[in-house]
C-alpha cells in the first residue's frame, strides 16, 4: 500500500517525536511504539489510552499486594503462587471484551467478598469487579479513536465507587473483628498506607480524565453527593 506524502510525513514527525520519554523508579518507560493508527487518535483519544494503561497499572499492583497481604485467598483458589494468582486476572486484559470479566456483574462481586460465609477468593472477587468496573468506564475498549466517545459521568461514578470500594475494604470485619481483607497495617509505630496511596492515584486518574472529557464534550457532569457507608454503587 502506498502512502500518501502527506500522512507519510506526519508520521515521521510524531515517530521524532516519540523518543521523549520518562524512566521510572523501576526501569521502565512509557514510551508507545509509534503506529499510523495514531494519526486517526485525537490528543484526548490518546489520553484516555495512556489515563487506562496506569489505571490497570494500579490495579494490577493492588491485587499483587492484597495477594502479598492475604496468601490464604489465593490458596483458596489453588494457585501457587501470588503472581500466578495475579496472572489469572490480568491475562484476561488481552482478550476483552470476550472476557468473561466485561460481562461480570460488578457490583454482585464487590459484595461477595464482604459475605461471612463466602469461601473463595475474596482478592479475586474484590480485584475483578474493580477492574471490570473500570473497564466499563471505558465502555470496555481500550484503544480509542476520534469516531469514539467516552462518558464523562462514567468516568466520575467510576471514581466515586473505588472511593466506597476502598472505605469497605478498610472497615469491614468479620465477627470475629478481623478484616475479611488485610490493606493498611500499622507497623510498630509506622502506618504502611502504600494501599491508600495508589488507590488515591487511580481516582485521581479517573477523576482528571472525566474533567477532561467533560470539558471536550461540553456535557456536564451530574456530582452525587454519596456516602459510602451506604456501600450502594453509582451506575457505571
Amino acid at each position: 500500500m502506498r502512502i500518501p506524502l502527506p500522512l507519510l510525513l506526519a508520521a515521521l514527525l510524531l515517530g521524532g517525536c516519540a523518543h521523549q520519554n520518562i524512566k521510572h523508579k523501576d526501569g521502565s518507560s512509557s514510551s508507545r511504539e509509534f503506529s499510523v493508527a495514531n494519526l486517526a487518535k485525537s490528543d484526548v483519544d490518546v489520553a484516555c489510552e495512556l489515563t487506562q494503561r496506569e489505571a490497570l497499572k494500579s490495579l494490577r499492583l493492588l491485587t499483587d499486594k492484597l495477594y502479598k497481604r492475604n496468601p490464604q485467598e489465593y490458596r483458596k483458589a489453588g494457585m501457587e503462587s501470588v503472581e500466578a494468582a495475579t496472572a489469572r486476572l490480568f491475562d484476561e486484559l488481552p482478550k476483552w471484551p470476550e472476557s468473561h470479566l466485561a460481562r461480570l456483574n460488578w457490583e454482585e462481586s464487590f459484595k461477595l467478598t464482604f459475605l461471612e460465609g463466602y469461601t473463595g477468593d475474596r482478592v479475586y472477587a474484590f480485584m475483578s469487579a474493580l477492574t471490570s468496573m473500570v473497564m466499563a468506564s471505558y465502555n470496555h475498549k481500550s484503544q480509542f479513536f476520534i469516531t469514539d466517545e467516552l462518558s464523562a459521568q462514567k468516568l466520575y461514578n467510576s471514581a466515586r465507587n473505588v472511593e466506597i470500594a476502598v472505605w469497605k475494604l478498610s472497615s469491614a470485619k468479620l465477627p470475629s473483628g478481623a478484616r475479611y481483607l488485610v490493606s493498611n497495617t500499622l507497623d510498630g509505630e509506622i502506618a504502611n498506607l502504600s494501599f491508600e496511596r495508589e488507590f488515591g492515584k487511580l481516582i485521581a486518574d479517573q477523576d482528571l480524565l472525566a474533567l477532561l472529557i467533560e470539558d471536550r464534550s461540553n456535557r456536564a457532569i451530574t456530582r452525587t453527593l454519596q456516602g459510602v457507608a451506604t456501600f450502594v454503587f453509582l451506575p457505571i
